[in-house]
């Protein structure tokens, strides 16, 4: 994990790229990850990952804010790029039964006692795919594109929430 310091009264903020490097469009959250590490524009943790459910969940103890960064597929256009609520996304990187999404993984955590941030202090930052089960170590056009674009949508909503 990189970490950018933080000032004393900067609340803790976990921003976390999901996916699979080798599945294409399925990295776009790590390479948004990646992005915000180069930019380091305002304090925040920030890390890289290919689980969801109680593993991501278990990530997000001790921090007060999260932005979880993740390909989606709900068949809007290739590149869009979305906010959204914690509960409105699966967030689920496992075929397992053992394993839940991420709304469940949430209030199994909140149930446990464990210190996570608020609802309204965790979003998800989606951004359509094209193409997620094929091996393929680049974005699709569409989807790189939205790099950018969604890095800054990250940005934004940190500064919203000071």
């Amino acid at each position: 994990m990189n970490e950018v310091p933080l000032q004393d009264d900067s609340p803790r903020t976990l921003i976390i790229g999901l996916g699979n490097p080798l599945l294409g469009d399925d990295s776009v959250g790590l390479r948004i990850a990646r992005e915000l590490q180069k930019r380091g524009q305002v304090p925040f943790f920030v890390d890289e990952d290919y689980c969801g459910g109680l593993r991501l969940m278990e990530r997000m103890i001790g921090f007060e804010r999260a932005v979880i960064i993740d390909a989606c597929c709900s068949g809007a256009l290739p590149g869009t790029v979305r906010v959204l609520p914690a509960d409105a996304c699966a967030t689920r990187h496992s075929t397992s039964a053992h394993d839940v999404d991420l709304a469940a993984a949430l209030a199994l955590g909140r149930q446990a006692g464990a210190a996570l941030p608020a609802p309204q202090n965790i979003r998800v930052v989606a951004i359509e795919a094209a193409q997620c089960l094929d091996f393929d170590e680049e974005c699709s056009p569409a989807v790189a594109a939205s790099i950018g674009p969604a890095s800054d949508a990250v940005l934004a909503l940190l500064a919203d929430w000071r």
